[in-house]
């Protein structure tokens, strides 16, 4: 069996909701109002000491949100990249934006680290999503908003490239307990080599992460076309997110690879440096979508083998800016 080039705890969670409404918008950056709307509630369920790190991380949100409504023209406010205190991704799958009386809308949650735990799962983010679904709070139930007029139909969990059932109609399994290495299990990473693979599709936008950018462009806040060299980097930034503590930076997420995982990591980089990108159609996403840009661009040679591991565990894991939002994660084609 295949396995992840890099040791990453992850638990992976696709969110089935039913609309029990006749009709439905979502929100014009959903992953954002999302984020804040389940992190206000579990934060309103915790105990005072409990509740404040939640608190104290979703402020800058919650600041950001009340500005918007009171500026939609011209905010001026800057989103905050990550308003929880676990390490988490709330990707909503791209489509549509109105829903109708028994429609699914569907997500996926991504928690990870020391937070791809499933009783954090059990005991703060499926009570609020429920809570969620049928909230009277005057601040999220306002007619055809989605807050209040969902419940949650059905869950699944990742293993490998399956998903398995934890809730099913509104009936949760208590006996099902993912483990937070089970989403690779099975998963091929790069068995697809006689495939000429030389594109990445953004699925959702990319925002750079500042941290993988040279002093010039961020003298002049110029944005690049992001190179393998990027994604790998921005990948390592992503991978010092999910270790134990505070302030990890890429030469921690170095030190945490074995030398077996080192040595293909430099095999990885080496790689990356002889590509370039030959072509893209990338353009700004849409005016309420976070991110910089979308779209694809396609390399000068096939990617190399290991380097292709690397790239489909990016686009598992999202990388760079805005990550928590579900920004950051691709096709390769």
């Amino acid at each position: 069996m295949s396995t992840s080039p890099i040791s990453v705890n992850l638990l992976r969670y696709l969110i089935v909701w039913r609309i029990n409404s006749p009709f439905v918008w979502l929100p014009k950056k959903f992953a954002a109002e999302l984020s804040l709307v389940l992190g206000t509630i579990i934060s309103n369920r915790l105990s005072t000491s409990e509740a404040g790190p939640w608190r104290k991380a979703l402020a800058p949100l919650q600041e950001y949100d009340e500005h918007t409504r009171a500026n939609p023209d011209k905010p001026s406010k800057a989103i905050p990249p990550n308003p929880w205190p676990i390490t988490a991704t709330l990707f909503s799958y791209p489509g549509k934006i109105t829903y109708g009386k028994e429609e699914l809308l569907l997500w996926e949650l991504k928690l990870l680290g020391e937070n791809a735990d499933h009783g954090l799962f059990l005991e703060l983010l499926l009570p609020a999503m429920e809570e969620a679904g049928y909230t009277a709070d005057p601040r999220w139930k306002k007619k055809n908003r989605l807050w209040g007029n969902f419940e949650v139909h059905n869950i699944f969990v990742a293993r490998g490239a399956r998903w398995e059932p934890l809730v099913r109609e509104g009936k949760l399994d208590l006996r099902y307990r993912p483990t937070p290495v089970q989403w690779q299990e099975g998963l091929t990473f790069a068995a697809r080599l006689s495939q000429k693979f030389d594109t990445l599709t953004w699925l959702t936008p990319f925002a750079h992460d500042e941290r993988v950018l040279n002093s010039d462009a961020k003298k002049r806040n110029m944005l690049i076309i992001p190179s393998a060299q990027n994604i790998l980097e921005s990948l390592l930034w992503r991978v010092a997110e999910t270790l134990p503590g505070r302030f990890n930076t890429t030469a921690h997420a170095l030190a945490s690879l074995t030398a077996d995982q080192l040595a293909t990591w430099q095999v990885a980089q080496n790689e990356a440096a002889n590509l370039i990108v030959r072509h893209h159609d990338l353009r700004p996403p849409r005016r309420f979508d976070l991110g910089e840009k979308i779209g694809a661009q396609k390399f000068s040679a096939p990617f190399p083998p290991t380097l292709l591991r690397y790239l489909e565990l990016a686009a598992i894991l999202h990388v760079g800016k805005f990550a928590h939002y579900g920004c950051g994660t691709f096709g390769v084609e």
